[in-house]
């Protein structure tokens, strides 16, 4: 897909590679986007709002408080207008206002009166991308569904050689592009995803659970949402936010996950499930904490519901992927299990594996599917490990035109 068509707002803020945003009006110009500017007060500095008129063919936004047409509020009606945002270039100021949600002058209003993706291109000098203030920021910025075009490595025009240029129009018109494709992947499908532990009761203060953090299913429903799903993220308890776009659906137990996985089992076109659910649980509860004695203590403990294994018995035309955390003979055990519970996919880790555990940033895992397709995914982040899965996915659903 390309952005012809598309109604994008450019907007700059101040710093010297204003002068690139130039470049890249035209250049979306000639690509076939109709294209508005807006500009900081800082931007002014370095090219002035009729370049960009001339180049746009459209009004250029400087003032908030500059009503060109009394009929409307400015900063709203182009933040509705919008089908995209780009800031570029933007700098540590424009970066720090956004992720603190400050809003006080006709760029950062807009942004955040729209609800269109919003891309940012960073340009800065080298120390000051790096420092943790900036870096912090811009975290923030992600969790929050905002999207970075990575500025490139070069002549800085502070004298420095490093990364903090902005990068080249034709480089961020090619990201956008991408983008704009791979945001069309799971258009009008709905996906099931479950995320973390469960905890298993034995009274008022004590509970079975294990390692998970959730980090693995959050980031899954975090990219099925940016490739178009419709997201329902059913979670154990965790401390992660809520993923942009995403529904999310929170439970304690293995039967409290299961209940609420049957009661939307139906509706999807495709269930995750990469919740770490427990297998076993006390067979007998206590209203009241339990009192320790001087001997040994031994509790019985009965089968959770095999949620994975209904899914895979009772699926029509839903395409279910099942995880495996495994430590020993994994993909012997994950061949197992995808075999049994009648998946259509496993992915499988060694949590033994340095990077690959819980609670880390990153994994490295084996794609299996039934059809005797294997990818094996190097150590990378969990957000791009579940971006490949769902790329294949939907490359599957295709090929099987579901």
């Amino acid at each position: 897909m390309n952005v012809q068509g598309k109604k994008i707002v450019l907007a700059v803020s101040g710093g010297i590679a204003a002068y690139k945003a130039c470049a890249l009006t035209s250049k979306l110009k000639q690509a076939g986007a109709e294209v508005i500017v807006m500009m900081t007060e800082g931007a002014k500095q370095f090219v002035a709002p009729l370049t960009f008129q001339a180049l746009s063919r459209n009004p250029v936004y400087t003032d908030t408080f500059d009503e060109k047409v009394p009929k409307q509020i400015a900063h709203i009606d182009v933040a509705d207008w919008a089908d995209l945002i780009i800031i570029a270039p933007a700098t540590a100021n424009i970066i720090g206002k956004l992720a603190n949600g400050i809003a006080d002058d006709m760029v950062t209003t807009t942004l955040l009166a729209s609800k269109a993706p919003v891309y940012i291109a960073p340009a800065m000098n080298v120390h000051m991308y790096a420092h943790p203030a900036v870096a912090r920021n811009m975290k923030q910025l992600e969790e929050d569904g905002y999207r970075f075009i990575e500025p490139g490595e070069g002549y800085l025009a502070c004298g420095y050689v490093g990364k903090g240029r902005l990068e080249e129009p034709e480089t961020i018109i090619k990201v956008l592009e991408q983008q704009l494709t791979t945001a069309q992947l799971l258009l009008g499908k709905k996906v099931l995803v479950t995320a973390g532990p469960t905890r298993e009761q034995v009274d008022p203060v004590r509970f079975f659970t294990n390692h998970s953090t959730g980090k693995m299913g959050y980031a899954v429903a975090k990219q099925a949402a940016k490739l178009g799903a419709e997201v329902t993220l059913i979670s154990g308890p965790t401390n992660l936010s809520t993923p942009k776009g995403v529904h999310r659906i929170n439970v304690q137990s293995a039967q409290e996950m299961y209940e609420q996985v049957m009661r939307h089992f139906e509706q999807q076109d495709i269930i995750i499930k990469s919740a770490a659910v427990a297998d076993y649980r006390p067979k007998q509860t206590y209203d009241n904490k339990m009192k320790k004695t001087g001997g040994p203590l031994v509790m019985e403990m009965e089968r959770t519901p095999d949620i994975l294994k209904t899914i895979g018995e009772q699926k029509t035309s839903q395409y279910v992927v099942g995880f495996a955390a495994e430590s020993t003979d994994v993909l012997h055990y994950g061949e197992q299990k995808l075999k049994k519970k009648n998946l259509d996919a496993i992915v499988i880790n060694n949590i033994q594996e340095q990077g690959a555990g819980f609670g880390g940033e990153t994994n490295k895992v084996i794609y299996l599917t039934a059809v005797g397709e294997r990818i094996d995914f190097p150590l990378q982040s969990k957000e791009d490990v579940a971006l490949h899965i769902l790329q294949r996915i939907a490359l599957q659903l295709k090929d099987d035109r579901r």
